[in-house]
């Protein structure tokens, strides 16, 4: 396992990437954003992603990721710290609170897997058998993409990605399991991701539900001063 330490000020954010991504390659530019104030971050690249090894004989599943959290959470000794995840990873960050909740400031996800079956990305490399994905199926996936996600999703393992897919899609109840939270939580959707159900629903529930301008999914990289102010003001107000 392989993460950066980004020093700071206040209370850091430890933030989970997603699928076919890596936190190392997403999150530099947001953490460096005046918006982000100078707090301080911790980068994870997941195992089977970035920086990380990659191992065969790992699983690769939602709570097995989770579980690799919570342990570098220990590792590096944080006892007061917020967590962030995006799409998969913000379902890695539900079951990473659930488990270990001790510590843990407050929550935050954008976009996440609130239910089993998957996404658009998801879906398209489980329609594939692991054999075929890892013979050919991923490099394929990655020429036909010309966006950054092409970078990260170049160099993560095949089998992880084939296999965080199938985990995606078999799932959990992870809206679920976020309304249980007793940790301050909030949402992020990116406004052409938008209108969506859960989105809707948690916002009359009372969830803290914030909305970045100009970008879709990939907020990281269409608008990282929007996903930086947005979890700059997550933090501020819980700290």
């Amino acid at each position: 396992m392989r993460w950066l330490t980004l020093p700071g000020e206040g209370i850091p954010v430890v933030f989970i990437h997603g699928l076919g991504c890596a936190a190392s390659y997403d999150y530099p530019r947001v953490v460096c954003d005046p918006h982000f104030r100078r707090r301080a971050a911790i980068l994870i690249d997941l195992p089977g992603y970035g920086y990380s090894d990659k191992p065969w004989e790992y699983g690769y599943t939602i709570g097995e990721q989770a579980r690799v959290v919570n342990e570098v959470i220990r590792a590096i000794g944080l006892r007061d710290y917020f967590i962030y995840g995006h799409s998969m990873g913000g379902s890695i960050a539900i079951e990473s609170v659930a488990e270990a909740a001790a510590g843990v400031r407050g929550l935050i996800v954008s976009e996440p897997n609130f239910h089993p079956g998957g996404g658009l990305f998801s879906q398209k490399i489980y329609a594939n058998s692991q054999h075929d994905y890892i013979a050919s199926g991923h490099s394929a996936f990655v020429a036909s993409e010309d966006s950054a996600w092409a970078g990260s999703l170049a160099v993560a393992a095949p089998w992880a990605v084939w296999r965080s897919a199938a985990s995606l899609i078999a799932g959990n109840a992870w809206l679920a399991i976020f309304l249980r939270m007793t940790r301050p939580s909030g949402l992020i959707f990116g406004e052409a991701s938008l209108p969506d159900a859960d989105f809707s629903r948690l916002q009359s529930l009372g969830t803290a539900c914030i909305t970045v301008a100009q970008c879709g999914h990939a907020m990281a990289w269409e608008n990282p001063a929007g996903l930086a102010a947005a979890l700059s003001a997550f933090c501020a107000r819980h700290e």
